[in-house]
């Protein structure tokens, strides 16, 4: 056996491969994002999914594999989701002046997006486990998941549903604040957080601080909101 060969086999045999994959994908496609200025069909979350999973089809490596190698960018979601509380406490005095429509809006847009999500599942004949995997899917994963399961849905079809929601609603929200005229990146970041969660909130970050604190606090507020009303939503259709 080669050198090359038995750094090959070596390599094989751990996770490291798939942790140098993932980033050097995400770097690429962040730096074609940027190359875009930010063009919303380019979000390095979209190609950067498809190149990966691409490469599982085409190495025919099962998800548990995968999800080993990447354990250690598990690890980091932790401090990055404290670390939002920065741009928070940076936009507080607002935060107040504007807790009514807030509140508001993500009573609103939490409710659309739970009655919504099953209902349309619900009218095209999907079985109570798609129902219940939809529910979540504005929620950030890790409070769509555990809620999905709890109440009898399948994590793995949650987790897709919030994927799509997020890299959708990225893609859609440029477009949506245009016809609807605002300039204001507080109502553009709450927007995105409430609709996109963490996906949304990454590119809010990156486009204007205020809407970064704006997404950060929707997302968060989301998440508990979610948590609190989907037995309800369940109680309710399980009459039907």
């Amino acid at each position: 056996m080669s050198a090359w060969e038995s750094l090959l086999s070596g390599l094989s045999a751990t996770h490291l491969p798939w942790l140098v994959l993932t980033m050097g994908v995400y770097l690429a496609t962040m730096a074609l994002y940027k190359r875009s200025r930010c063009h919303p069909l380019l979000i390095p979350v979209f190609p950067s999914v498809i190149i990966v999973v691409c490469v599982l089809l085409a190495t025919d490596t099962p998800y548990a594999t995968y999800k080993q190698g990447v354990e250690w960018l598990n690890i980091l979601i932790g401090p990055a989701t404290v670390a939002l509380a920065i741009p928070l406490y940076a936009q507080r005095a607002r935060i107040y002046a504007l807790w009514r429509p807030i509140a508001v809006a993500l009573l609103v847009g939490c409710v659309v997006a739970l009655f919504s999500a099953m209902g349309i599942a619900w009218a095209l004949g999907g079985s109570w486990e798609t129902i219940i995997s939809l529910a979540p899917k504005s929620a950030t994963i890790p409070i769509a998941l555990p809620m999905a399961e709890r109440f009898g849905g399948l994590p793995s079809l949650a987790a897709v549903a919030v994927a799509v929601t997020g890299i959708s609603g990225c893609m859609m929200a440029p477009l949506l604040l245009r016809v609807l005229g605002t300039q204001d990146p507080a109502v553009e970041g709450f927007a995105q957080g409430l609709t996109a969660h963490a996906i949304g909130t990454a590119r809010s970050i990156q486009i204007n601080p205020t809407a970064g604190a704006f997404a950060a606090l929707a997302m968060g507020l989301n998440g508990v909101l979610t948590a609190l009303l989907m037995p309800l939503c369940v109680a309710l259709f399980q009459r039907f």
